[in-house]
């Protein structure tokens, strides 16, 4: 199933759904993120939404400001204005749409984990969690469960992780349909906090989203199977209702790899360079992720109207 029925998106949202775009500063923008983009804005527009700019920096060790500061004069470029979290705010100082700078919320949503009982130290490293047979689910490495009895105290330099039981998690994709995961299965008890005291991004953007009341998440197909592990953390920090899911396809290599910002794929600074327009760059975009038959140049004001009531991506292809 590849169609999107917006009428029934609508259905499932609030009368002005917020959803939002996330990007991680660890490298400049590229057609993929623009992708990303267009399914975003174009989709908050459609519904009558608002979309949360959001720099997901939890990555001390890869983010950089200027990597951030890039993004930002990317998407001013381009005319994507968000409506939450703008750039000049952004620019201003600490943000609470800044992961870097609210990391009292994730601890406090530690805690609260921490009293319901199910987190447990972890002092494994990449080479304790070498892939082996059996202990791969997707080409995604499972924790074995090595430090659960340990009893390791939550001191500096041991990661935490919550404990997963065998459990089905059920969601329907707006645009994929059914799914049912069991995290336990994929991925094995969850990393929240690692071993140099930073926050995981399957954590941190269960607690943004649910602080910043996100009720629409727009994102790559890559990470359809983090929706069942994010829904359970979800219900166990106290979101009751998880947002609405849709999953949209990437823009993908010859060889059938994603695009990505550390092999310098098609960035939107060297098309910038080239001379290549904003309309230009939003219409290859579209185009590449299916949204459009062909690359033609188009506008923000535009972006809306690819997703109009009944539009199927199968014969726009």
């Amino acid at each position: 199933m590849t169609a999107l029925d917006l009428a029934a998106l609508a259905a499932r949202l609030p009368a002005r759904p917020l959803t939002r775009f996330a990007p991680s500063p660890t490298g400049y923008l590229h057609l993929g993120h623009v992708a990303n983009a267009i399914w975003v804005w174009g989709l908050a527009r459609a519904l009558g939404g608002r979309v949360l700019l959001r720099i997901e920096d939890h990555d001390r060790g890869r983010c950089r400001p200027e990597y951030e500061r890039a993004m930002l004069d990317d998407l001013a470029w381009l005319g994507l204005e968000p409506d939450v979290g703008r750039p000049e705010e952004l620019h201003a100082g600490p943000s609470p749409y800044r992961q870097s700078d609210v990391g009292a919320m994730y601890q406090a949503a530690l805690d609260r984990l921490g009293r319901a009982g199910p987190v447990f130290g972890c002092d494994c490293s990449r080479k304790d969690l070498a892939i082996t047979e059996g202990d791969v689910f997707n080409q995604e490495t499972r924790y074995t469960g090595r430090c659960r009895g340990r009893g390791l105290a939550l001191a500096p330099g041991i990661g935490v992780r919550l404990r997963l039981e065998p459990q089905l998690e059920r969601f329907v994709d707006a645009r994929l349909g059914p799914r049912e995961q069991n995290p336990a299965e994929q991925c094995g008890d969850l990393l929240l906090r690692d071993r140099l005291g930073q926050w995981t991004y399957q954590f941190a953007v269960v607690v943004d989203d649910w602080r910043h009341q996100v009720d629409l998440v727009v994102r790559g197909e890559d990470l359809l199977p983090s929706t069942g592990r994010q829904i359970h953390l979800g219900r166990l920090l106290g979101r009751p209702t998880p947002p609405v899911f849709v999953h949209h396809p990437l823009i993908r290599k010859a060889g059938g790899e994603k695009l990505s910002k550390a092999a310098g794929d098609t960035g939107v600074r060297e098309l910038r360079a080239e001379g290549v327009s904003p309309g230009a760059v939003l219409g290859q975009a579209a185009a590449r992720t299916g949204l459009l038959p062909r690359a033609e140049p188009i506008g923000p004001p535009d972006l809306a109207k690819l997703f109009s009531a009944g539009y199927d991506l199968d014969t726009h292809r």
